[in-house]
């Protein structure tokens, strides 16, 4: 897949309605922040077309639909911040998407970070730039909303974008990194925010902040604690009156994504459609 700069593809999207093929666009043309330590790829290791790692030049794929409905939706995968599970919690996300009218933006954000001592820190700036750039050329894309998608590790990544509060470190550019905060979020088997020695509550320091986007959180009873770190999200939105929907099913484990494999649920993406639609962020 070609990558074009950002002034060039913004040109080639504003010379056609629709584009035919995902588009992919660097997020730092200049070069992303930070350091990164690149492990030597493993020769025993068999190729795996679902997973792509050592990405140390993020990108955001657009996939448009052919009605678009002014909603956008960035779409982080997991992956234990080791690599990314591109397909099943990746394109085929995106596809989903764009059936419901929604244009998505599937995020390779940097990785392996699993080693550093905040493994999130370079994959959230990476959503930063990404929702950030969606938002300056909105008009260009007809885009009204922007939203965050994040599964497992991605999961992780969405929380941090959604509801930290610290200043960015990462050298800004003003027309891409002034509001980057998502509209909405929606956490599949996300977690990461839970005390390490009292998994019945959240680590200290963090906290939902009172300004948190609205919430989609979807869970499998059976994914160790995940199901307990959504419930508390959601209580927390609760309890400051904040818009969010919980979601557990029984059976489903952890990674479950887009497969299909004979539990109720594998039907999630239309629970999210229903809430997605409920919050009016996209058509009837």
């Amino acid at each position: 897949m070609k990558l074009l700069s950002p002034a060039l593809a913004f040109i080639l999207l504003a010379a056609s309605a629709f584009a035919a093929d995902p588009m992919t666009l660097k997020l730092w043309p200049e070069g992303a922040p930070g350091q990164m330590s690149i492990k030597p790829a493993d020769p025993n290791q068999k190729p795996n077309p679902n997973v792509v790692t050592n990405i140390t030049d993020p990108t955001l794929t657009l996939y448009r639909p052919e009605k678009p409905n002014g909603t956008a939706v960035v779409v982080a995968p997991g992956g234990g911040f080791r690599f990314l599970s591109i397909k099943h919690e990746g394109t085929a996300v995106c596809e989903w998407l764009n059936s419901i009218g929604v244009t998505a933006a599937l995020l390779s954000y940097r990785t392996p970070t699993n080693e550093e001592t905040a493994p999130y820190d370079k994959p959230v700036q990476d959503a930063q730039r990404a929702i950030g750039l969606i938002r300056h050329h909105a008009t260009e894309w007809g885009i009204t909303r922007t939203g965050l998608l994040g599964f497992s590790a991605g999961g992780n990544l969405t929380g941090h974008e959604a509801f930290d509060r610290t200043e960015r470190t990462y050298p800004q550019k003003p027309e891409y990194d002034t509001d980057a905060r998502p509209d909405f979020i929606v956490m599949i088997y996300g977690g990461g925010f839970l005390d390490q020695t009292d998994k019945s509550k959240f680590r200290p320091g963090f906290s939902v902040p009172a300004d948190a986007p609205p919430a989609f959180f979807l869970v499998a009873h059976d994914d160790k604690t995940n199901p307990v770190e959504a419930t508390l999200l959601y209580l927390a939105y609760k309890q400051q009156n904040l818009p969010a929907e919980l979601h557990i099913f029984t059976h489903g484990g952890h990674g479950f994504g887009m497969r299909k494999d004979g539990h109720p649920i594998n039907e999630w993406p239309d629970r999210c459609a229903d809430w997605l639609r409920a919050m009016g962020y996209v058509g009837k």
